[in-house]
């Protein structure tokens, strides 16, 4: 896997050594100046933050933060359209790859409901917030005694976790993808994803990975304008808020 430059973590005095070595675990270089896009510790947890964007905000990952409480308790449980996608409305305790899985906010649903989530992600300082967000889990009050059990995370490409890992009941993906010329208004993170983690020019060999590995259905997350995955035809599809899921069965939840 390609290290690329701003996979840098600010060295400082109170930098913990347990995330010293985490970062070298990633990959991520140690750095006393930065510029742009790297990765910086707040005293309590890593965050994602860029010199050049003063107005951009730390982003990091939070799986007891308030919004993300407020999603779990209050978001509609398993009649979200991302819970009916992947099977939760029928069947608890699914085994869910979710192959894309950036922040880990889609994985946080899908491990409230139930299911046992394989975090996959390929860049680096992308995999190590969602080690850090894994990490404070395990010592948070609100999630500590179901969370940690239910999400493992994989540093890994999509497409090598998808030839490698045991053969799930539903894969999830979630590629990136480009937001439309007009808007203007691009949410702050997505704008730093698109920045740092780029889009997903590969995107479409992962379904036919996914359908391979699968064992229940495939599940592609997608934006309402966009094309099908690939252009394949799904046997459903679920229209979420702002989104929409593509579901491909191959067999029926039992």
């Amino acid at each position: 896997m390609t290290i690329q430059p701003e996979h840098q973590l600010l060295a400082t005095e109170n930098l913990p050594a347990e995330i010293q070595n985490a970062a070298a675990g990633f990959g991520i270089s140690l750095a006393t100046s930065v510029t742009g896009w790297h990765l910086a510790w707040t005293g309590e947890a890593l965050v994602l933050r860029s010199t050049e964007l003063a107005k951009q905000g730390d982003i990091l990952v939070d799986f007891a933060s308030g919004a993300a409480t407020y999603r779990r308790k209050f978001g509609g449980g398993k009649s979200e359209a991302i819970a009916k996608a992947v099977g939760l409305s029928k069947k608890a305790g699914l085994t869910v790859i979710d192959a894309t899985a950036g922040l880990g906010r889609d994985a946080l649903v899908l491990a409230s409901l139930g299911a046992q989530v394989t975090l996959v992600e390929r860049n680096p300082s992308v995999a190590l917030l969602l080690w850090d967000g894994l990490r404070r889990a395990r010592l948070d009050p609100e999630v500590c005694d179901w969370l940690p059990q239910r999400m493992q995370l994989v540093f890994q490409s999509a497409a090598q976790a998808l030839q490698t890992l045991p053969a799930p009941d539903v894969v999830y993906l979630d590629p990136m993808f480009p937001a439309r010329e007009k808007s203007a208004a691009v949410k702050k993170e997505m704008r730093a994803f698109h920045d740092v983690v780029g889009s997903d020019p590969d995107a479409d060999p992962l379904l036919a990975l996914a359908l391979n590995l699968a064992q229940k259905r495939v599940v592609v997350k997608r934006p309402g304008y966009a094309e099908f995955l690939a252009g394949q035809k799904p046997s459903m599809s679920i229209e979420g808020k702002n989104n929409r899921f593509d579901v491909y069965v191959k067999a029926a939840l039992e």
